[in-house]
């Protein structure tokens, strides 16, 4: 999954329609969109896509997202074609934006991705503990965002940031009435920020 896929790609299959989690009304004091996602060139997350619609002897590929280089337009590109730059106020790729302030629970924003589709996000969770391959996260992020997929579904993508680590979690979900279809599951499995 490249970091553009974590959010493009999943996009196409979001949903979710659980209740929402216990979690902590806002972040640490003074932290930002990125806070929760370092972009440097040479910065590495590998992925295992653990989702529940492959087979299961087809479950545990990895994949690898590296930042290689830095735009001209303050853009950080990696190995699989994202681009992604944080400002002030919001973490974003050329079309959308998938982290903004301020970190709380309940923070909304759009992103209209084409003129039929408008994408709504929301952060569902703040200050929540994350466990995967790559080990335990505290005060984590998780950001949903819904799409429209028709009168009577929904397509919802959960991206989980832990501070200083990036995401380490991705979930999306295909909701029909009442019906809710896990479909891509994605957790960190290993990292390199900074060089360490």
């Amino acid at each position: 999954m490249r970091l553009r896929s974590l959010a493009a790609v999943s996009l196409i299959a979001l949903a979710c329609a659980r209740a929402p989690t216990p979690r902590a009304a806002a972040a640490a004091p003074g932290a930002g969109p990125a806070d929760y996602f370092p972009l440097a060139v040479g910065n590495e997350w590998i992925y295992r896509d653990e989702s529940p619609v492959l087979p299961p002897a087809q479950r545990g590929n990895e994949r690898t997202v590296r930042i290689v280089e830095r735009t001209a337009d303050g853009y950080f590109k990696d190995t699989e074609r994202g681009e992604l730059r944080a400002d002030a106020g919001c973490l974003h790729d050329r079309t959308r934006r998938l982290l903004c302030g301020p970190i709380a629970a309940g923070t909304r924003w759009t992103s209209i991705v084409s003129a039929s589709s408008t994408e709504r996000y929301e952060i569902a969770g703040v200050g929540e503990a994350v466990t995967t391959p790559a080990g335990a996260f505290q005060g984590c992020v998780r950001v949903r965002a819904h799409n429209r997929a028709g009168p009577d579904a929904d397509h919802v993508l959960e991206i989980t940031y832990a501070p200083g680590v990036g995401p380490v979690k991705l979930e999306t979900f295909s909701v029909v009435g009442s019906a809710v279809t896990p479909q891509v599951r994605a957790v960190l499995r290993a990292y390199r920020i900074g060089g360490k």
